[in-house]
Order: structure tokens, then C-alpha cells, then sequence
């Protein structure tokens, strides 16, 4: 059984992922990291010189690899749910919590960070809102759904292993 996190970005996906899988005592994946290993460039570079769908195909087949393995705490890119076969194999591998958060803690949370390609727009905020419309179906099929905006760390880990 894996823990996958899934949820826009800026919700807190790789930081509570790492201290969730030391707490478990399972190992921890970032897809978006794994990606970037294997084709040797940024999660940035990949969307502004082959696209979006070509990293979506590479998710895809990061996801496969990570999933048929066990004990995985794995950080999911925020649209990996856009691909009901993504959805599909996280449920049958285990555990899909969403993390949410409101906007505007998102836009604070990302607003330090320049590799957030799909926030390169002229009004960002409008951009997360829109994105969040659009991905809310996508989430809402997770098994459960946490909202970060005004926990700490530890505590939605705590809820994540009364989850579990």
C-alpha cells in the first residue's frame, strides 16, 4: 500500500509527504523530482520546450513505476488527477489524500517560487482560481480531503495517520 498526496500546488504535498513517510518509516517520492531526474531538466524547462502533454506522459509513467511498489509516501504533481488512469491506479495502490488549500494561501505559498509554470500568467491568483475549478472534480475523488490553509505540518500529518 502507498499514501499518495495529491492537490494543487502550494498545498503543502512534498513537505508533509517528507515528514509523513519519516513518521510511517516508508520511503518518500516526489513525482515532479523523479521526472526531473530522469530527463535532466526542471518540471519548467520540460512545459516551456516540449509542452504540457509530454509531461503529463512522463508523469504518467513515474506514477506507474512508483505504484507498483509499496510503503511509498508519494508527493503527486498537481495534475496528475487530470488522467482518470492516474486516479485509477493510485486508488487500487493504496491511499489518495488531497490536500487543499484557499487561493490566496496558495498565491503566498507560491509566490517565492519562479518554477511554477502553470502560474506564469499575468494575474496569478485568477489563474490558481480557475485551475482549482477546474481540478475540483478531479479531486474530490480522493479518498479524503484535508485543508492546509491553517494547519501546521504536524498536524495534518496527525490526521493523515488517524486517516490511514
Amino acid at each position: 500500500m502507498n499514501i499518495y498526496l495529491v492537490g494543487f500546488m502550494g498545498t503543502g504535498k512534498t513537505t508533509v509527504g517528507r515528514e509523513l513517510a519519516k513518521k510511517k518509516k516508508w520511503r518518500f517520492a516526489d513525482l515532479d523530482e523523479l521526472i526531473e531526474l530522469r530527463e535532466g531538466k526542471t518540471v519548467s524547462d520540460i512545459f516551456s520546450k516540449k509542452g504540457e502533454s509530454y509531461f503529463r506522459i512522463l508523469e504518467k509513467r513515474v506514477l506507474k513505476e512508483v505504484s507498483s511498489q509499496g510503503k511509498f509516501v508519494v508527493a503527486c504533481g498537481g495534475g496528475v488527477v487530470i488522467n482518470k488512469e492516474n486516479i485509477k491506479r493510485m486508488k487500487e495502490s493504496g491511499v489518495m489524500i488531497c490536500l487543499k488549500a484557499d487561493p490566496s494561501v496558495i498565491l503566498k505559498r507560491t509566490s517565492r517560487a519562479a518554477n511554477r509554470p502553470l502560474l506564469n500568467a499575468g494575474n496569478p491568483k485568477e489563474r490558481i482560481s480557475l485551475l482549482l475549478k477546474l481540478r475540483a472534480p478531479y479531486y474530490a475523488m480522493a479518498n479524503r480531503c484535508i485543508d492546509t490553509s491553517k494547519l501546521s505540518v504536524k498536524e495534518i500529518v496527525e490526521k493523515i495517520v488517524k486517516i490511514i
